[in-house]
Order: structure tokens, then C-alpha cells, then sequence
């Protein structure tokens, strides 16, 4: 059970067609806002040298942060964001049993991937369920 609640890595390459579904859906990304150069979706990225975290959200925004123990301030800076304007479409493991779920992603709308992902180059699925959560200014 342990290969459920642990990974050799936080990062979590997205799918490049998983990605172009939503990309489609929203009418175009305009920045990833947690990408390096091998895995970026979007022509604008933010870097982990250019720390998203300290940065602007403006207009359509794709996240797939890391995984550990950071996500909660990534989905945070995800939804306060939103309430300064941007939309941000949020690819995150389904961990409905966590502190950051119920603070942040419960305030987007939740779509739950059927099945698991497969994502970057590899052959098997993801040891964890899915969800992605977007988050939109609230009126």
C-alpha cells in the first residue's frame, strides 16, 4: 500500500493529450504557471526559478504543481488568484482526505478523472486517482 502515499518523484509530467482537452475546452492557455522547459504546455511558463509562487496569475492559467508537501500553497495561490481575476485549471491528485483539499479545491469546481493517468513518458498509470479542480472569481 505504500506505493499509494509515496513516489520517487513530486513531479508529475501532464499528459499532452489530457492537456490539449481542457486547453481546447478554456479557449486557449495563455501560461503554465508551475513547468520547466522539458515539460511546459504553454509558450509562457513559469520556471522553478522563476518560483510561480512569487509571481502574477493573469488570465487563463494551467497548473500541474508538485505533488509533495507544497501542493496546499500552490492551490491556494491557485484559488486567490482567481479572485483576482485569472482562471486557473488545476491538475492534482484526488486527496479528498487532506487539509488543502477541503481549504482550496472544494472552493473550484471538481471534475474526478475516471481511471488513472499516465503521465509523462511513462508505461503505467498513476499510483493515485485524479481530479481537476478550476477555479474562477467568485461573484
Amino acid at each position: 500500500m505504500s506505493v499509494h502515499f509515496s513516489s520517487k518523484t513530486e513531479l508529475w509530467a501532464t499528459p499532452m493529450d489530457f492537456f490539449q482537452k481542457w486547453n481546447d475546452s478554456i479557449g486557449g492557455f495563455d501560461i503554465d504557471v508551475c513547468a520547466n522547459q522539458d515539460n511546459a504546455k504553454c509558450q509562457k511558463f513559469f520556471s522553478k526559478e522563476d518560483n510561480g509562487l512569487n509571481q502574477d496569475w493573469i488570465g487563463k492559467c494551467w497548473m500541474n504543481p508538485p505533488y509533495g508537501k507544497e501542493i496546499g500553497r500552490w492551490m491556494k495561490k491557485a484559488y486567490e488568484s482567481s479572485q483576482s481575476g485569472a482562471t486557473v485549471v488545476c491538475l492534482v491528485p484526488s486527496r479528498t482526505d487532506t487539509k488543502w483539499w477541503h481549504d482550496y479545491a472544494m472552493k473550484g469546481q471538481i471534475t474526478f478523472i475516471k481511471g488513472r493517468l499516465k503521465f509523462g513518458t511513462s508505461k503505467n498509470s498513476a499510483p493515485f486517482p485524479s481530479a481537476v479542480v478550476v477555479f474562477e472569481k467568485q461573484e
